[in-house]
């Protein structure tokens, strides 16, 4: 259940619900690669002042479930954590760049919707359920 924070002069609980896919939709969100991205989101994520609540992959999209404050930014957040993780990763495994054209690992679109108390069980379930289908 999402907590409810206080800042100074106001209280706020918000969740999003985000998925993005990889470019041309390769399905190399597996193993070491797939380990490595969940790393390196965590740390973008604890950088940045928000949580990420839950997250995984499906070979060729991520879904996350992230925890912010009302003063971070969708666009802002998204573009951090596909723009640093790509990077990160084609640093440490560039072996993928033989899996894409143009050196890009992340489709530029994304989804994003907003959480509440009455459909975030739902969604958590969803996401860790992501490989089961």
């Amino acid at each position: 259940m999402s907590t409810v924070k206080t800042g100074r002069g106001y209280v706020y609980s918000i969740q999003y619900h985000i998925v993005w896919c990889v470019k041309y939709r390769r399905k190399i969100l597996i193993g070491e690669f797939e380990q490595s991205l969940k790393e390196i989101l965590l740390k973008i994520a604890n950088d940045n002042n928000f949580e990420i609540v839950e997250t995984e992959t499906d070979k060729d999209h991520i879904h996350l479930l992230i925890e912010c404050s009302p003063q971070h930014q969708i666009p802002t957040m998204i573009k951090t954590l596909k723009g640093v993780s790509a990077r990160l990763l084609f640093l440490k495994h560039p072996n993928i760049k033989n899996y894409l054209w143009g050196g890009h690992l992340w489709n530029p679109s994304y989804f994003v919707a907003t959480v509440s108390e009455n459909t975030e069980e739902q969604i958590r379930n969803y996401i860790q359920n992501q490989k089961v289908r």
